[in-house]
């Protein structure tokens, strides 16, 4: 199941910088995962100082 971001996101960068698939991105006002790439992992829900990521 691919995980997407809310509008807690702050755009720190810490779950870019943790996603093995590199599904996530920079976007206009928050990061972005790409659902056509995500694994699911969870690996970025677990670094996200917000708490802003969740399993779509």
């Amino acid at each position: 199941m691919a995980m997407k971001i809310s509008d807690e996101c702050i755009m720190c960068g810490a779950c870019a910088d943790t996603c093995p698939a590199g599904a996530i991105s920079e976007g206009d006002t928050q990061y972005v995962i790409d659902p056509e790439v995500c694994l699911g992992c969870g690996a970025c829900m677990g670094v996200c100082p917000m708490g802003a990521i969740s399993e779509d």
